[in-house]
């Protein structure tokens, strides 16, 4: 809940809560040691500043990638009575601001309910719903030549179902994140200055720079050791999704402008394209949730593992029903395969904007406004001069 104080005129200055001034104080001591300075870019952030606003603590807190590194060579860390921990303070910030920024604004709750067992029971209950439906109607378990689906659900059907929720999905995100830029973006910067901040944001978003823990050795384990694994995960994750969503377009690309319907044979690219995707779907959540579960539980903010592992799970069930779709399309099983992956389907969009999918879309803006701020004069310098 955004808190304001009473006596501040027009009531507009914002009363950190309790998280917000556990990070400012954190920042507070960090910024007059600077030894974690280049571990990440929360760290060059925290030098432009001498005071933490709201905005500034939102906009540190959604630019930590978690790695943990700063926290395994912070000589202030418990059991110092400063008790620095860096990656679990802003890791509580961050859902802070999910539910802040989310839209509709009373929605944000979701973020905190929106765990393993919401996630599951809605592709469940989805999928169960859709199975009831062509039960009734009888092609549950109706082979059909060439396993094409559009002979059970038509192709219009889909498209207007699925494209209203991803279209809402895709609003409620962009509204949100636009309201973070407004309240933590930087000055005006020239066009040119613009145009290379994007391209260096995107270059480390692509391949996620600030989980190599600074070094280049990757996050911290459980215990002080090093691994890549998590980026690797986060590779197959990311780079999985983006298959899939090729894939998507390619088929829609087809359908409209070839008028060539599906189903596609196995090797044709929007198939080729899917299969490459599923996998790194299968590969990478997998992942993820094996080193959730292992995890140091001093890296993060522990309430957080329900939203995080429900995403996870989504995501791989996903995955995995459209692979086994695409392998029994051909079989009287393919009505029951196609209702179990909608069904999912369905579920992984209705909450989306609520979700640990959110995480990407706020570091993004997040890791846009450093490469903006970094080429501006530092304010700091600028005064003393």
């Amino acid at each position: 809940m955004q808190l304001f104080d009473p006596n501040a005129p027009g009531n507009l200055i914002p009363v950190l809560n309790l998280e917000e001034s556990e990070v400012q104080r954190q920042m507070t001591v960090c910024n007059a040691c600077r030894y974690c300075e280049g571990f990440c870019a929360v760290f060059p952030a925290m030098t432009r500043r001498l005071e933490f606003s709201q905005a500034d603590i939102h906009y540190l807190a959604n630019l930590c990638h978690n790695c943990g590194a700063c926290l395994h060579a912070c000589q202030y860390a418990a059991p110092h009575e400063f008790e620095i921990n860096v990656p679990k303070a802003m890791a509580k910030v961050r859902l802070d601001t999910y539910a802040e920024y989310a839209w509709p604004q009373a929605m944000g709750k979701l973020y905190r309910r929106n765990g393993l067992t919401l996630a599951l029971a809605s592709g469940v209950g989805l999928a169960s719903f859709l199975c009831l439906t062509l039960l009734l109607m009888g092609n549950l378990f109706t082979a059909i030549p060439g396993g094409n689906f559009y002979g059970i659900f038509p192709h219009n059907t889909l498209a207007m179902m699925f494209g209203a929720v991803f279209c809402f999905a895709v609003l409620a995100l962009t509204i949100g994140v636009r309201h973070f830029w407004r309240n933590v973006s930087p000055a005006d910067a020239p066009a040119q200055e613009k145009t290379a901040a994007a391209l260096e944001a995107t270059g480390n978003i692509a391949r996620l720079k600030y989980l190599d823990g600074g070094h280049g050795e990757g996050c911290n384990n459980a215990d002080d050791k090093f691994t890549l694994w998590r980026r690797r995960f986060h590779h197959f994750t990311f780079y999985g999704f983006l298959l899939c969503f090729a894939a998507t377009g390619v088929a829609t690309l087809y359908h409209f402008l070839l008028d060539w319907s599906a189903p596609y044979p196995v090797l044709s690219v929007p198939v080729m394209l899917g299969i490459a995707g599923g996998i790194g779907l299968l590969v990478g959540p997998a992942g993820l949730l094996w080193l959730n579960l292992l995890r140091n539980p001093e890296h993060g903010d522990q309430n957080q593992k329900p939203m995080d592992r429900g995403f996870i799970a989504l995501l791989f069930l996903v995955s995995a029903s459209g692979l086994a779709l695409l392998a029994f399309r051909e079989t009287s099983a393919l009505g029951l395969m196609l209702a179990i992956h909608l069904g999912l389907v369905m579920a992984f969009f209705l909450t989306m904007p609520y979700s640990k999918f959110a995480h990407g879309i706020f570091r993004s803006a997040a890791l846009l406004k450093y490469s903006i701020e970094k080429r501006q004069p530092n304010p700091i310098n600028a005064g003393s001069d």
